[in-house]
């Protein structure tokens, strides 16, 4: 298909046989091949709500999103649609964990000025669950803090307008605390942890692993899907954070969201649906929303840089041995003209691609190459040329690709490169010169979300690991700011603590930081419009510069590490 309603991704997947679905992760992503179905991301406007009659699963969320699961055959008929705008195939998120760093029992959690401690505020973590029986998550009388758990991997009686999972109210879980039963498990940890940094009361261990903000609210959702192979995704995401936006709606309480996770997929300035509806949504309520910006900041998965006329640059790509497949992001200004080739590790030369819209087949050696060559789309006004390696049997060859870019007309020059997050890869497949910079994960770049980088508190100096910006466009600077993230002593799943490294317990820092805020500004009633841009505001003047680092802002550590700003 070349529906320019639909981005390049699902196009290129509309357009694949069933096999090559089968081989790329990466297109395979909200598609079942048993009911021949797709989960969709659309963005519209009027009124949709007869799409049901049509057989297609319509979840309405706030300001004119949706989730869809429609046939295959169906997509074109709702791409149709005039009250349709632009349509998404949802992409796989990962957590923010660096599993590479030695262990030691450090405490980064402090203690909150001027006694808050978030009592009022209403902390959603969205992220692999939590294990609720914690002590750390329960009440001196041993209640739970949670108000609600949605559970979206568990089938059963999901939150009213919404089609998957089951939510389990206070009641419920108290109910199989009091029993001794388990509702719903947190198999890696990671959601515990991220709920401990921000939240936890410290009761395990006496108040010395303490989150920051131990009195507020917690709301929960353990993201994935109702099957053996479930995986948070950006579809997933969405609905999350459109619940707990609508839970404190109903509530009437502030709301501060923490995202702990992210992927390398999209032009990284913040135009894909899931970026601009996190940013249309914090205009809800009296909410803001933090955003780790992942562990991709020396992975060697970006490169880039700048061509001018008369220049010819090859770019090279090592392949790891036993790579199954990989893809390749090139993301360029519309208005350069430059033609693309691939050169094998043989030496046999795929390309120039033709630079017209839709997809293009080419087979090297053990090597299937599907190339997308896009066009902007009414969000963005960036060009992708998609390059997605599929193994012709078990394997994609290994050893050095080349991308060779041929400038025509240059105007801006820009180029950059991207491949999957480092979780999705060989250790060994990586660009041979990359560029840390512009390392952010989406949804990190969205533009009205707290973006949160990682530093070493022991050594205070930024962490090489995290994420760094600017926004690919370089409108946007983000970071924003910086908190703990390398040795944080956090809360297990068991009743314990275990040492946890990555911009996904950075995040957790300052989404507590924002709910002492918002206790003394919203609930102390100090200050009744703090949050939102406003918080982001506050955070940004509170911010404290490292040594390291002589000019701020900083693609590292943005405006500076995050301090809880001194009330008076």
């Amino acid at each position: 298909m070349n529906d320019q309603k639909l981005e390049n991704l699902l196009n290129l997947a509309l357009d694949a046989t069933p096999e090559e679905i089968e081989r790329s992760e990466r297109l395979a992503e909200g598609y079942d091949r048993a009911a021949n179905t797709w989960d969709l991301i659309i963005k519209y406007h009027g009124d949709l709500t007869g799409l049901e009659r049509e057989g297609v699963a319509f979840t309405p969320l706030v300001n004119e999103y949706a989730i869809v699961t429609i046939d295959q055959e169906l997509i074109p008929w709702l791409a149709s649609r005039v009250q349709v705008e632009y349509i998404e195939k949802p992409k796989r998120l990962s957590f923010a964990v660096d599993q590479g760093r030695a262990a030691s029992c450090m405490n980064g959690l402090s203690r909150a000025p001027l006694g808050l401690t978030g009592k009022g505020v209403l902390l959603a973590i969205i992220d692999s669950g939590i294990d609720y029986t914690h002590p750390d998550f329960r009440n001196a009388d041993g209640t739970t803090r949670l108000l609600a758990l949605w559970d979206q991997t568990i089938e059963g009686t999901p939150p009213a307008d919404y089609r998957i999972g089951t939510e389990f109210t206070r009641e419920e879980l108290n109910q199989s605390l009091r029993e001794n039963r388990v509702l719903s498990r947190d198999l890696s940890g990671h959601g515990t942890a991220v709920a401990g940094i921000a939240a936890g009361n410290g009761r395990t261990s006496n108040g010395r692993y303490r989150g920051v903000a131990p009195e507020s609210e917690l709301l929960v959702v353990k993201l994935g899907i109702p099957r053996p192979d479930s995986f948070p995704r950006t579809t997933e995401l969405i609905q999350g954070v459109d619940y707990a936006v609508r839970k404190a709606l109903e509530l009437s309480m502030p709301l501060v969201i923490n995202l702990s996770f992210g992927n390398t997929y999209g032009s990284h300035d913040g135009t894909s649906l899931l970026e601009t509806f996190l940013d249309d949504i914090s205009g809800y309520g009296r909410s803001c929303m933090v955003v780790g910006t992942g562990n991709e900041g020396e992975a060697g998965g970006h490169t880039g840089g700048w061509l001018t006329e008369g220049e010819e640059k090859t770019l090279e790509l090592a392949i790891g041995e036993y790579e199954t497949g990989t893809n390749i992001q090139l993301w360029k200004s519309y208005v350069d003209n430059f033609s693309v080739s691939l050169i094998s590790p043989e030496g046999m030369t795929i390309g120039p691609f033709r630079e017209n819209m839709g997809s293009q087949r080419y087979r090297v050696e053990g090597t299937e190459v599907l190339v997308y060559y896009g066009e902007p789309s009414p969000y963005s006004m960036a060009q992708e040329i998609y390059m997605d390696l599929l193994s012709m049997e078990k394997y994609i060859d290994s050893g050095i690709w080349k991308i060779r870019l041929t400038p025509g007309k240059i105007v801006e020059g820009r180029y950059d490169l991207w491949l999957p997050s480092k979780e999705e890869r060989n250790q060994e497949t990586y660009f041979y010169r990359p560029d840390p910079e512009t390392t952010l994960t989406i949804p990190s770049t969205a533009g009205k979300v707290i973006s949160v980088g990682a530093y070493d508190s022991r050594l205070m100096t930024y962490a090489a690991f995290s994420g760094r910006g600017y926004t690919r466009d370089g409108r946007t600077v983000k970071p924003d700011l910086s908190a703990p993230g390398v040795n944080i002593m956090a809360t297990a799943p068991g009743g314990g603590y275990t040492p946890r490294t990555g911009t996904s317990f950075a995040a957790p820092f300052v989404s507590g930081s924002a709910a002492l805020l918002m206790q003394w500004g919203i609930v102390d009633a100090h200050d009744p419009y703090l949050y939102g841009a406003k918080m982001k505001a506050w955070l940004l003047k509170g911010a404290r510069p490292l040594p390291v680092v002589k000019n701020y802002p900083d693609p590292r550590l943005g405006y500076g590490e995050d301090v809880i700003i001194r009330l008076h």
